[in-house]
């Protein structure tokens, strides 16, 4: 990890915009940078906790997924759905996940429009064992508050509804 910087860069930024003349844009700017800059940061840290596992981060969210799925089993299309992402990405993991003997596709037994991915018993320990790290690694490490996560989850979950990201 490189040595931290003298000053925040956005905050820089944010000084910058305002002299500039953009001032009542430049807290928004900064707030969206540092985001943008966060998830970097908890980005590293996830994907450095799933290197040993042979897993990236997009290839963890779906072992998770299939093994909260009461059979372990979900069709791609309510896979891709559930994790918000692009068809073609599912494919993609399931492709390295599936090379990796931690998932296997079958045709949905009713629907022949349908594949569907399934977890398979070391799929299931390489999911358990690879959540085990994350919690302790970095979700139990956030670097946040307890009381700054509570807003946080307020904050974004208010942007992402009005963003149209989900419905109550």
């Amino acid at each position: 990890m490189a040595a931290p910087l003298p000053r925040d860069p956005i905050a820089d930024a944010q000084r910058n915009w305002e002299e500039h003349g953009w001032a009542d844009v430049a807290a928004p700017m900064a707030a969206i940078t540092a985001i943008m800059r966060t998830q970097q940061i908890l980005l590293a840290r996830i994907e450095g906790a799933l290197k040993p596992f042979g897993l990236t981060f997009a290839r963890y969210e779906l072992l998770a997924l299939l093994s909260f799925a009461r059979s372990g089993a979900l069709p791609m299309n309510k896979a891709s759905a559930l994790l918000q992402v692009h068809p073609t990405s599912v494919t993609n993991a399931v492709d390295r996940l599936e090379g990796s003997g931690l998932v296997t596709r079958s045709p949905h037994p009713t629907d022949g429009r349908t594949t569907l991915i399934e977890l398979t018993a070391e799929g299931r320990i390489v999911a358990k064992r690879a959540t085990a790290v994350l919690n302790t690694e970095v979700f139990g490490q956030s670097g946040f508050d307890a009381a700054d996560v509570d807003q946080l989850i307020r904050i974004l979950g208010t942007f992402r509804r009005n963003a149209g990201d989900f419905a109550d």
